[in-house]
């Protein structure tokens, strides 16, 4: 899985002259939470709920009204925008991004191609990669095997005992912890009881099987 297949690719930008108070009804219209500042097609900054909050006057300023609004009116997108920003290519593995993210402690990723801004991947991107990946959405059925000796072809014959019961496996994770070896199956089949006890004879050893209803 890449960043190009779960990024957003209708973006939303502003300029760098962009009055704050404009950038932040662009935010609410579109019901985002930050917005990446494009200046003759390149990126330069990136603006956020955050960055605006934090330009916001406290409430404990001695300044009147009038003179926040004053303020907050002379206020641009790039005096508050931040200019350092992280940024992933399209082709990049979709891990390589987590990963980015982690190290970064940052929510969001703008995608550039040949330095033009093509996208935008978010956590929340992220956490939908991982439903689809793990086919929370398809329902059926989770089977978790743990496996006692790990060794070539152990997938090919869970995957040949399933076969020859006519159950469909939609994904497959393995988990390679340090207490032993997951295998994790998405089956289309409901009939969760049925499939565990048809791996169970087959010799293998069902930690967990239970119905997923998305």
């Amino acid at each position: 899985m890449s960043v190009k297949d779960f990024m957003a690719a209708e973006l939303v930008t502003v300029d760098p002259q962009t009055k704050i108070f404009d950038a932040v009804d662009l935010m609410k219209k579109h019901d985002i939470h930050r917005l990446p500042v494009v200046k003759a097609d390149k990126l330069v900054g990136l603006i956020t709920e955050g960055t605006i909050q934090e330009a916001l006057p406290s409430t404990t300023t001695s300044l009147s009204v009038y003179e926040t609004n004053y303020l907050l009116n002379k206020t641009v997108v790039a005096d508050v925008m931040i200019e350092k920003v992280a940024t992933i290519d399209p082709d990049a593995q979709l891990e390589d991004a987590i990963y980015k993210m982690r190290q970064k402690n940052v929510n969001v990723l703008p995608v550039l191609k040949d330095d033009q801004l093509v996208g935008i991947i978010t956590n929340n991107d992220i956490f939908d990669a991982f439903l689809k990946i793990t086919g929370y959405h398809e329902g059926g059925s989770r089977i978790q095997i743990a496996v006692k000796e790990d060794r070539k072809g152990l997938l090919a014959e869970v995957a040949k005992v399933l076969a020859d019961h006519d159950y469909d496996i939609l994904t497959v994770i393995i988990d390679h912890a340090k207490t032993g070896t997951v295998m994790e199956f998405q089956i289309s089949s409901k009939d969760a009881e049925a499939i565990s006890q048809v791996l169970t004879d087959a010799g293998f050893n069902v930690q967990r099987a239970v119905v997923t209803n998305p």
